[in-house]
């Protein structure tokens, strides 16, 4: 494992707990491409700056019991974690909020390019996640 992409990996999801978006957006490529949970793929980060400013104001989230895994050569990185999130107001085409919790299992998967993350894909159940926030 390449403790170098390990390490990029860690400070990524630190920014994310910590809601610091100038960190987190500081360790993306200008190129990045995010390819959303069952949606479509994005490229650029000012899109990926969009993205986030959304699920911010929709959702708070803390990404706990992390296990990141790097390939040899630190080219690419693979997380495994859980969401913990409160759904705080409405998203487009999705159950409407009303400070609903939930608890999702995820991963995501990283292309690494000078020292920065390129690509990140996240996964989770989205039917999971709705079937938590309409109980």
């Amino acid at each position: 494992m390449n403790q170098d992409t390990i390490n990029l990996i860690e400070q990524y999801y630190a920014a994310f707990n910590n809601a610091d978006m100038d960190t987190f957006l500081g360790l993306l490529t200008d190129d990045v491409i995010h390819d959303i949970n069952q949606g479509k793929r994005e490229t650029g980060k000012d899109s990926f700056r969009q993205f986030m400013a959304c699920m911010n104001y929709n959702y708070k989230e803390q990404l706990v019991d992390m296990v990141i895994m790097a390939t040899p050569d630190g080219s690419r990185a693979a997380a495994e974690f859980v969401v913990l999130g409160k759904y705080l107001q409405s998203d487009e085409g999705l159950p409407a909020a009303r400070g609903q919790e939930y608890r999702l299992p995820a991963g995501a998967f990283f292309e690494i390019r000078d020292g920065k993350v390129a690509r990140i894909t996240n996964y989770y159940n989205l039917q999971d996640w709705i079937a938590q926030v309409s109980a």
